[in-house]
């Protein structure tokens, strides 16, 4: 019996962060009482605001009284005031990777993973569900762009995007997984990269149903090496049960061909990159392993308009195209350096944010060689996201790695963000394209920009 019923009491600690929002969300459409808090007040909390969630900014014990359920985000301290109230008051608690698995027990869960992608395959995988008429629910870490929020409750199955950060998805029993990648990330939580694909190995094997993979991906390569069950393979390679072919990439829009057992699917994409089309090629075969109509796969991924701050295009500022996008690990950013110059982009300026000091100190001399295509690179200081810093590290780190991979780039480390518009006026003669990336604030300096975009 799960955990999570309608009209039950639910408390949400850290509900501010995108996952946690999202439960918030479907909890309260599926007719729980939803509170929550968080340190400061977001336009995150507005929205939860205004789907029958009660938020409070600040922490306080009181705040879970009357709680039936305590939930709480990853970065959530054990010895929080409100979880420590909230187990004296015999609340039950529930981590978010235990409502992973509550939620496996209520629905079937039609899951996208990897370490980059999930939010993108996700959407496009609700894009696909609404084209075939369906009411699946689903959990994304960011609205779905022409859809609604990031979490919606639906009559029928759930589409997850299946987080591995801190252990997240070790309890979850998917029916249905999709594998983008496995890059070397969190290494703070499981400590090596072998470690982290074990976790994905775990995951698949306790997968009931379809299962599909992203065969060009080394890491998926790996994973699928250590697999006992069977799975379908879609990829470039001629070897794959679902082949991706003709590939043609625009500025802002994409097409190819995916053929597979006796069936071609022409697909027509609103976004660029090699990496969206092997995250709609994957989208559709796993669709297809779940019944759904040829028509419905293609007309859905069509519909999908990009996710937010994923290679979203923000306007032009002096003649020059601005992106911002979330990528933050070594493989993200090639991806996005890829489909810039696939667009067409020459001269290519980069401002990157690092995120997290584990994974700074533990990723510089990768994302060294992440940036090939571009002209300038501009790094910014660390985004902390909670995270000590007991030695003081900064995004130097970074930088200096750079300029030791490719003297001939580039590269300036400014540690305060205010200053970047002022080093970009300097550049913008020399630049098609602006890239801004990151999973932190670094998205700010956009709107302020001298002149502010067209």
């Amino acid at each position: 019996m799960s955990a999570f019923s309608a009209g039950q009491r639910i408390h949400v600690v850290g509900v501010g962060g995108a996952g946690m929002s999202a439960l918030a969300m479907m909890l309260a459409e599926m007719g729980a009482e939803v509170s929550g808090c968080d340190a400061t007040d977001t336009p995150i909390l507005e929205d939860l605001r205004a789907r029958r969630v009660t938020t409070f900014v600040g922490h306080d014990p009181h705040h879970v009284d009357a709680a039936e359920v305590v939930l709480w985000s990853p970065a959530v301290a054990p010895d929080h005031v409100e979880l420590v109230a909230a187990r004296e008051n015999g609340a039950a608690m529930v981590s978010r990777a235990n409502a992973f698995y509550e939620l496996s027990l209520m629905k079937k869960v039609i899951g996208l993973t990897g370490t980059h992608g999930k939010t993108t395959a996700a959407s496009m995988m609700v894009q696909v569900a609404l084209a075939a008429g369906r009411d699946d629910g689903w959990l994304v870490g960011a609205p779905v762009l022409g859809v609604g929020a990031n979490g919606h409750w639906g009559s029928g199955d759930v589409i997850v995007e299946v987080d591995e950060s801190y252990g997240t998805f070790g309890e979850l029993r998917p029916y249905a997984l999709g594998l983008l990648n496995v890059e070397a990330d969190h290494l703070d939580h499981y400590g090596s990269v072998e470690t982290l694909e074990t976790a994905f190995v775990d995951l698949v094997e306790r997968t009931s149903g379809p299962f599909v993979a992203w065969g060009d991906d080394a890491g998926v390569a790996r994973v699928l090496g250590s697999v006992a069950r069977s799975y379908v393979i879609v990829g470039t390679a001629p070897g794959s049960t679902w082949r991706v072919t003709n590939v043609e990439l625009e500025r802002r829009r994409a097409t190819f061909r995916l053929n597979g057992l006796g069936t071609t699917l022409e697909i027509r994409l609103r976004v660029t990159g090699a990496h969206n089309v092997a995250n709609a090629a994957l989208v559709a075969v796993l669709a297809h392993e779940l019944g759904v109509s040829d028509d419905a796969v293609v007309r859905g991924l069509s519909n999908f308009v990009g996710a937010p701050r994923r290679y979203q295009y923000r306007g032009a500022w002096r003649g020059v195209d601005v992106y911002e996008d979330y990528a933050h690990l070594p493989g993200e950013i090639r991806a996005t350096l890829a489909a810039t110059r696939a667009g067409g982009y020459e001269r290519v300026t980069v401002v990157f944010q690092p995120h997290r000091v584990t994974r700074t100190l533990a990723l510089a001399e990768q994302f060294a060689s992440s940036f090939e295509g571009a002209r300038h690179v501009i790094v910014t200081d660390i985004y902390l996201a909670g995270e000590a810093n007991p030695t003081g590290a900064t995004g130097a780190l970074i930088a200096n790695a750079l300029q030791r991979h490719d003297p001939a780039l580039d590269t300036l480390y400014c540690e305060d963000l205010a200053l970047v518009g002022g080093l970009l006026e300097q550049l913008v003669d020399d630049s098609d394209v602006l890239l801004v990336l990151g999973a932190g604030d670094v998205g700010s300096i956009i709107n302020t920009l001298a002149g502010g975009l067209a």
